[in-house]
C-alpha cells in the first residue's frame, strides 16, 4: 500500500492511497483525512486502507469506494506528513562516522557501535517532494542527505527492538538538508543542531514494509539509495549494507526513556557504505574521500539553481516511493 497526501485541507493535507506505479489516487475521507490521523487508529485504518488499495490497482480510473480516481500530479503532493510530532534522526552508516573521523584525524569511540547516534530534527514542517529548497546564503554549506525513513504508530515507553519491528507502519525517504559550515561552531557549544539544520523534504509517497517484499528484512530496506545532482550520477550505495543499528534497534533506542507518538518519523541517518565506488549520498561524505585521497576536497556544497534528485527502485527498475525532486534557490 502506498500513502501521499495532497497540498490542500490544511497543514496536514489530504490523506489519498496512490497505485503502485505512482499514477493514479484517491481521496479516503471515509478513512481518515489525514494520514496522521490514520496512523493514530492504525488498527482500524489500515485494513480500509488497503481495500481501498487493492481497489484502486485493480480497477484504474472511474470511482474507487465512492470517491473519484484521479492522475496523480508529484508537484501537487504534499510530503505525506506534512508536519510530524517528532523527527528523530539517527547516524546508523558507520562508514561515513568513520570516514569523517580519520580525515580530521579521530578515532571513533567504542560506544558508537553499541549505542546509537540520534538527534531531535525538524518536524514542525517538511517540504514537499517537488519544493525547492530556500537558503540565503551559499556561504552556509548547503548540503543533501540522502536517507530512509520509518514511520511509527504509538510506540510504548521502553520496548524492545523485537517489540518495536510491529509499530514500524510505514517506509519512505527523506532530503535531510544540512548547512554544513554552521555545523561546526553549534556542536562545539555541546548543544546539538539548530541553525544549521533547516526544514527537509519527505518523497512523494510513503510505503508498508509489505509492498517491498523481501527487500525489507531485518528490518533494514536491502536497496540502493539512488542520488543525482543536476541529471548526473552522484551514488547509490546500498541501504540494508553496512547499517550498524536496523530501524527497529533506533525505534527502540528513542523510545528508551519515553513513549513515541504515533506518527513519530525515525531516520536511518545518511546511506554509506564501506565500498566508496557506490558513490555518496551527501556532499560531506564525497568530500571527506576526496580529502582522504588527495588532501583537500574538490566538490563544492551546492549551489543556488542545482537540481538534487533522491529515489529509490524495485528489482524491475520502478520507482517505490516517487522521486524527491528539489531546485536550491535563494531565500526571497
Amino acid at each position: 500500500m502506498k500513502l501521499g497526501s495532497l497540498k490542500q485541507g490544511g497543514r496536514d493535507g489530504t490523506l489519498v492511497v496512490v497505485s503502485r506505479d505512482l499514477t493514479l489516487a484517491v481521496r479516503v475521507p471515509q478513512v481518515a483525512p489525514t494520514l496522521q490521523r490514520a496512523l493514530e487508529e492504525w488498527a482500524t485504518a489500515r485494513p480500509a486502507l488497503e481495500r481501498v488499495s487493492q481497489a484502486l490497482n485493480a480497477g484504474g480510473m472511474g470511482t474507487c469506494e465512492g470517491q473519484p480516481v484521479f492522475a496523480l500530479d508529484p508537484t501537487e503532493l504534499a510530503s505525506p506528513l506534512p508536519r510530524a510530532y517528532e523527527f528523530v534522526d539517527g547516524s546508523a552508516y558507520l562508514a561515513h562516522v568513520e570516514r569523517v573521523r580519520k580525515a580530521r584525524g579521530a578515532e571513533v569511540p567504542e560506544s558508537f557501535y553499541v549505542d546509537p547516534l540520534m538527534y531531535q530534527a525538524v518536524s514542525a514542517g517538511f517540504l514537499g517532494p517537488r519544493d525547492p529548497v530556500q537558503v540565503r546564503d551559499e556561504a552556509f554549506g548547503i548540503d543533501l542527505e540522502a536517507e530512509v525513513v520509518v514511520v511509527t504508530d504509538d510506540v510504548p515507553h521502553g520496548v524492545t527492538p523485537q517489540q518495536a519491528v510491529g509499530h514500524i507502519c510505514l517506509i519512505g525517504l527523506v532530503n535531510d538538508v544540512s548547512l554544513r559550515n554552521l555545523i561546526p561552531p553549534e556542536l562545539a557549544k555541546g548543544f546539538g543542531f539548530l541553525q544549521s539544520k533547516p526544514r527537509s523534504a519527505l518523497s512523494p509517497v510513503f510505503v508498508t514494509p509489505d509492498e517491498l517484499g523481501g527487500d525489507w528484512r531485518g528490518s533494514k530496506v536491502h536497496r540502493p539509495l539512488l542520488t543525482h545532482l543536476n541529471g548526473r550520477w552522484f551514488g547509490a550505495p546500498e541501504a540494508g549494507e553496512d547499517m550498524q543499528f536496523d530501524f527497529a534497534q533506533l525505534v527502540a533506542h528513542a523510545a528508551r526513556t519515553r513513549p513515541l507518538s504515533a506518527g513519530t518519523i525515525v531516520g536511518s541517518g545518511t546511506v554509506a557504505n564501506h565500498d566508496t565506488a557506490l558513490g555518496a549520498s551527501c556532499l560531506a561524505e564525497l568530500r571527506t574521500v576526496e580529502t582522504l585521497r588527495d588532501g583537500k576536497p574538490s566538490t563544492p556544497f551546492l549551489k543556488f539553481g542545482d537540481v538534487v534528485r533522491i529515489e529509490m527502485q524495485d528489482r524491475q527498475g520502478r520507482s517505490i516511493f516517487g522521486a524527491i525532486e528539489q531546485t536550491i534557490e535563494r531565500q526571497g
